[in-house]
This record gives C-alpha cells, sequence and structure tokens, in this order.
C-alpha cells in the first residue's frame, strides 16, 4: 500500500487534483441537487455496529462464494460508464486490478472498452451489465457477444427508464449530445499529464457499441444515435425474454423495494443489487442501505442479495452485511484509485477495503461475513 493515500478519501482528493474538472464532476456528482449521493453514505454511517469482547475468537475471514465462485473479498468494481474519459485505460485497469485481487468486474455497456478486450484481460471472467436497447436485434448480438466471451453472469439495469438530470454536466458540457467548451480546454491546459495520456490514449468511444455506430457521426448525432438506440424502462416482458435466452446467472440491479423484488424473483433471476445509480437518477430517493435491509426482510435467503451506492469503506461494507446484503460493489472508489496513482490505483483501494474491513470484523469478534447481522447496535 501506498502511504500518503491510506483511505479513498485521500485518493478522492488526489483524484480531484490530477482531473480537469469536468472529468472530476462527472465522476464524482449526482442529480440535481445531489441530495441522494450525499444521503447514501450518510445513513450508511449513521449505522452502529456492536462489538463482543470476552469470547474466544479464532480469526475474520473475508472469503465469500457468490453464485458457486470463491472470491477473496467481499466486494466487487461495479460497473461505470465512460470510465476512458475520467482517466485513459481506466476501465482495462480495473479489469486487471480485478483479475489480480480474485473480485468480480461488471463491464458496462457504455464504457470505453470493449467485451472482447475485458474477456482477453479477465480471461472471460467478468459481468457484463446490459442497457437494454431499444431493438431486440441489438439486444440478441450484444448477449451473444457476452456469452461468447465467456461471461457467466448478465446483470440488467432498472433503475435508469429515463436520463438523470444532472446540472454539472450540462453545465460542463458533458450532457448528451457532449460539447467542448471554452471552460473545458482551459480546464485541459491546466492538466498536462491527463491531457497527454488522453492524447497518448485516443479519445474514448464506446468500444462495445462501436460496431453499430454509424461512422463519421458528429457529436450532436451521436447523441441522437443513443438517445434513439437505447430504451433503458425494464419491465416483465424484456426480463422474461432474456430469462429465456441467457443461460448463465441473471441479476436486476436497481431494485430498491419488495413489490419489484417479487415481480423479479417471480421471473426466475438469481440476484438483486440493491442501487439507486449512486443518487445519479431521483434525488429523493431512499438511501440503499435501508433499501437491502427492507430487502433482506422479505427476499434473504430466496434469491442473492447485493448492494452498491454510497460504499466508500471497509466499514461501509461490514455495514451493508449487516444490514442484510451478502455481497456489495463500488463504483466511484476504484475509480478514485485509478485517476490518482494510474494502474496501480486499483489495488491501493482493494488493500484499503481488505484491512479496514479485517480491523472491523477483528474488532467486532466477528469470524464470518454472514454473521456481522448479529452485530448491529
Amino acid at each position: 500500500m501506498n502511504p500518503r493515500y491510506p483511505s479513498i478519501d485521500l485518493l478522492a482528493k488526489r483524484a480531484k487534483q490530477r482531473l480537469p474538472g469536468f472529468a472530476y464532476d462527472y465522476l464524482s456528482g449526482g442529480c440535481m441537487s445531489e441530495v441522494n449521493l450525499e444521503r447514501n453514505t450518510r445513513d450508511i454511517r449513521a449505522v452502529e455496529l456492536k462489538p463482543v469482547y470476552l469470547r474466544d475468537y479464532k480469526g475474520a475471514s473475508q472469503k465469500t462464494t457468490l453464485f458457486g465462485r470463491e472470491y477473496a473479498s467481499p466486494f466487487g468494481i461495479a460497473p461505470v460508464g465512460l470510465q476512458g474519459l475520467m482517466w485513459p485505460k481506466s476501465c482495462e485497469m480495473l479489469a486487471r486490478t480485478a483479475k489480480e485481487q480474485n473480485i468480480p468486474f461488471v463491464l458496462s455497456t457504455v464504457t470505453t472498452a470493449s467485451i472482447e478486450t475485458v474477456s482477453e484481460i479477465t480471461g472471460g471472467d467478468f459481468w457484463f451489465q446490459l442497457y437494454h436497447p431499444a431493438e431486440d436485434s441489438l439486444r440478441d448480438k450484444i448477449l451473444q457477444r457476452a456469452a461468447e466471451a465467456g461471461c457467466k453472469t448478465l446483470v440488467l439495469l432498472a433503475d435508469t427508464p429515463t436520463f438523470g438530470y444532472r446540472p454539472k454536466e450540462i453545465k460542463s458540457g458533458l450532457s448528451v449530445p457532449p460539447k467542448m467548451t471554452l471552460s473545458n480546454i482551459i480546464q485541459m491546459c491546466f492538466h498536462p499529464t491527463w491531457s497527454f495520456s488522453q492524447l497518448f490514449a485516443g479519445i474514448p468511444q464506446f468500444q462495445t457499441l462501436k460496431p453499430y455506430i454509424p461512422p463519421g457521426l458528429s457529436m450532436k448525432h451521436l447523441g441522437l444515435f443513443m438517445n434513439k438506440t437505447f430504451s433503458g424502462r425494464l419491465n416483465e416482458s424484456r426480463i422474461r425474454t432474456i430469462r429465456d435466452m441467457w443461460k448463465g446467472n441473471l441479476v436486476v440491479k436497481g431494485i430498491v423495494n419488495p413489490e419489484d423484488a417479487e415481480r423479479a424473483i417471480s421471473l426466475g433471476i438469481d440476484g438483486l443489487i440493491a442501487s439507486n445509480h449512486g443518487g445519479r437518477q431521483l434525488d429523493q430517493g431512499q438511501a440503499t442501505i435501508k433499501s437491502i435491509a427492507e430487502l433482506a426482510r422479505t427476499c434473504k435467503g430466496r434469491i442473492k442479495l447485493m448492494m452498491d451506492s454510497g460504499i466508500r469503506s471497509g466499514s461501509d461494507v461490514a455495514v451493508a452485511f449487516a444490514s442484510g446484503a451478502e455481497f456489495t460493489f463500488l463504483g466511484r472508489a476504484p475509480m478514485f484509485g485509478v485517476c490518482a496513482m494510474g494502474s496501480q490505483g486499483g489495488n491501493q483501494v482493494v488493500e484499503i477495503l481488505q484491512k479496514e474491513l479485517q480491523q472491523v470484523m477483528e474488532q467486532l469478534g466477528c469470524e464470518k461475513l454472514e454473521d456481522l447481522p448479529k452485530h448491529l447496535a
């Protein structure tokens, strides 16, 4: 571990120094007034845990089995769109980190590395998150590529039925279609390391979607194409069709209430991820720590329950498990790592989270992750 950045918060501060403002705002920002963004972590931190000291203790294990696969730690790298915009080749860096650290990596449909590239890096050991296309033929082509690349777990995104209203992105020109403002150009000039790295890596592109995008589109027409191509609203019919097609594990991400969970379970899915898209979609939405607790009361034992949004430390991971989660994912934290430290940043984040979680479990006197609910205060 690099002792200069022993926490996710310090990595975030360093990332802010290294990135142009528009790139950092895209990474760190939420929708509207960012109420939900702040609530996610605040409500996790409001949960209290109680230690048990006077007992025999054999030590803590972080190993976790998920869909028949044993992972080194109970957290994975969540899907993030346009990763290469924030730091060049960051998607590839984090896929490599996940492979080396034996944790799951989830590839987004709209990020900057292709299905095939990530498959090569991970040896086919990756998850894929699908933004549902408007046309079934495009859906089928993408799913076929994911299956042929070795992907065993498909994640269907439920929490983006519409584009989030994000004032920071609109102001900086990172709306759809994107635009380069004078302010952005000035910011790039003041961050030459980022700018030259981008120049060397090439303009970030939607690599998985590249075969389906007509060549030579202007930024404006690319935005119109993306709007037309994707219809984010998930429904029972779409899930049922994909369940019949997909032979691997099927997970729905963005579920935050028992009613949707019951519908999804009835369609034969294998897992749910309680998520509010990191506070980027509904500003008055509930914090996911509350959502996972409610889902655990009605669904635990019937389906695999996972959680993301707001998790920034090993303590947060422990609280998520204590509240009913059986696995967790982080999106911004690994990105802060690579934006702060380049290719070593992913490993730095994993080591921080592992050390923090280990200390919490040892302090509580908790040997197994599944026993963390017993330590809720």
